[in-house]
């Protein structure tokens, strides 16, 4: 392990950590006998006590348990955007003993069946603005129970701020059959019995899109989301009565761990929005008394466009960072003026739980990847060798940590893949290409793997071009990234007409796709070219069009 790093250590922090080995909803269960009327979950005004939030986690998880028949181990879907529904869920899965299996609420039924199928889940917990799509895939799905949310069941009379449309939105009849309301599983006898799945157990599978066009569900034990999270929270200055300001979507790690798992192992307050809202993360900054903001640099940026970004308070803040994407040097430069603080940047993947990077408070390096967390320990590999380089030669990053995953979901292959050794230690291979100064911190350079990273969303090119090939007009298409200033890459498509399609144009391009893939995987810029360069054995030479992209 380098340990240049050390030199750079927060002061009086351990240079290692020790991790509960207990079920994940534990943590959730002693912050609610420690602080039984202290807020947990602040929902547009609607604030909810943690004595009150563990009831309903154990309402759900009896509910579960004896109406769905969940047994130990059994996959449930949840998809739903953040919300105190979204919470009880998660924690009642864990509680029911059973495996949390989160969708990104933009995928769309084609993805929404490869997890249904993927993981055998026969029960999924959704709001009822997902209802519509459940009952086309009905046919389709092995699904057994729908439990239906309804985010306005949360409201306030009068709600703080503007309240999303689909937050708002009047209560949907629930039709018969398989269909329930969460309301009613809320009612249920509370679940009996403790909690019998811990440590290296199954807690969450997490899909990430796949190099071949298929997600692949990574496997997360509840030991290793204990480690992230403790991690976390000694790293970023948790303590009982923080005040989260929970933007991040809770379906990926970065949102599920740092701002709802740490939250609620500290005993501290998660101020939840369902969709980004600039006017209200301000007056929620300056007025909910807003400590600890972990976040994507695009919501930032976004914010300090605000024409009144100057009256906004932001004394009360203790920590902001992330990833996902560089933080701007300038945006970076005005935030500290503004808040007195460094906006701390990070690194991590899926795979590891979210981030086993930051850069450390004090001592942080503009677009970078940090230094590595407690007890992890990353290294720089040749490619070609697959040996250890020395500072400043590029590599790919290779890691290990308390936060691994156990694998890939139902892909023994995949993980196998995964993995090199090194000095007889096995290291995961991240497919990020990077460096790793004198002082130990790291940095990217490229990726080994073909990806776009779009406001800190995953988007693999060749999953988009199955995608597009679906459509009649399409010979061919090769997917590339595109610089963005404020979501760092956009997607783009290079596409070859069919012969009879002289008429596919831009536009309609882009709605077809907005009908056939999750928002963020559609192409922002098209481009119609005659033929796309293909090497001497036929396969396209995407690499030649993305240099060709990268010196315009």
């Amino acid at each position: 392990m380098n340990t240049a790093h050390f030199k750079y250590w927060p002061e009086k922090l351990p240079p290692s950590v020790t991790v509960p080995v207990t079920n994940l909803c534990e943590n959730l269960a002693v912050s609610a006998a420690r602080y039984p009327e202290s807020t947990a979950i602040d929902f547009y005004g609607c604030e909810i006590p943690y004595a009150a939030l563990w009831e309903r986690v154990e309402r759900f998880a009896g509910y579960l348990r004896e109406q769905c028949g969940v047994k130990p181990g059994d996959r449930v879907l949840i998809d739903m955007q953040n919300s105190p529904a979204f919470v009880v869920a998660y924690y009642g899965i864990l509680r029911a003993d059973a495996v949390v299996v989160p969708v990104n609420p933009m995928n769309l039924a084609d993805e929404i069946e490869w997890f249904a199928q993927d993981t055998g889940a026969r029960v999924a917990c959704i709001a009822q603005e997902f209802l519509g799509a459940f009952q086309t895939l009905a046919d389709r799905l092995p699904l057994e129970h729908v439990v239906v949310a309804a985010y306005g069941d949360d409201l306030v009379e009068q709600p703080r701020g503007t309240v999303p449309q689909i937050v708002a939105a009047a209560k949907q009849p629930v039709p018969a059959g398989i269909y329930s309301e969460m309301s009613e599983a809320l009612t249920h006898n509370r679940i009996t019995g403790p909690t019998t799945r811990s440590g290296q157990d199954l807690a969450v599978i997490v899909y990430t899109s796949g190099t071949t066009g298929k997600a692949k569900g990574c496997m997360l034990s509840h030991y290793a989301l204990n480690a992230n999270l403790v991690a976390h929270a000694y790293w970023e200055s948790w303590y009982p009565g923080c005040v989260a300001l929970s933007t991040a979507p809770f379906f990926h790690v970065t949102g599920m761990e740092g701002m709802m798992n740490v939250p609620l192992f500290t005993g501290s307050t998660m101020v939840i929005m369902s969709r980004w809202d600039r006017k209200l993360a301000a007056d929620l900054i300056s007025h909910r008394g807003i400590t600890h903001w972990i976040n994507i640099p695009t919501m930032v940026i976004d914010l300090l466009g605000l024409p009144d970004i100057d009256a906004v308070d932001f004394s009360r803040l203790v920590f902001m960072g992330g990833g996902g994407a560089a933080m701007p040097e300038a945006v970076a430069t005005r935030l500290r003026e503004l808040a007195g603080l460094d906006y701390l940047e990070g690194w991590g993947l899926t795979e590891v739980a979210g981030g086993i990077h930051f850069n450390p408070p004090g001592n942080p390096k503009r677009q970078c990847l940090g230094i590595p967390l407690f007890d992890v320990d990353t290294e720089i590999i040749d490619i070609a060798t697959l040996s250890p380089v020395g500072d400043n030669e590029h590599g790919e990053i290779v890691t290990r940590c308390p936060s691994l995953f156990s694998g890939y979901w139902n892909n023994p292959q995949a993980t196998e893949e995964a993995f090199v050794t090194l000095n007889g230690q096995s290291y995961f291979r991240t497919g990020d290409i990077g460096y790793r100064d004198a002082d130990g911190y790291y940095f990217m350079a490229d990726r080994l793997k073909r990806m776009i990273n779009t406001s800190g969303f995953k988007v693999w090119p060749s999953e988009v071009e199955s995608i597009l090939y679906r459509h009649p007009g399409i010979q061919e298409a090769c997917v590339i990234a595109v610089s963005d200033p404020q979501k760092g890459e956009q997607v783009k498509a290079l596409v070859v007409r069919a012969a009879a399609s002289d008429e596919l144009t831009e536009e309609g391009l882009m709605l077809w796709a907005r009908e056939n893939m999750a928002a963020y995987k559609i192409p922002r810029v098209i481009e119609f070219i005659d033929e796309l360069p293909k090497s001497a054995s036929g396969k396209v030479l995407w690499r030649n069009l993305q240099d060709r992209e990268n010196n315009q």
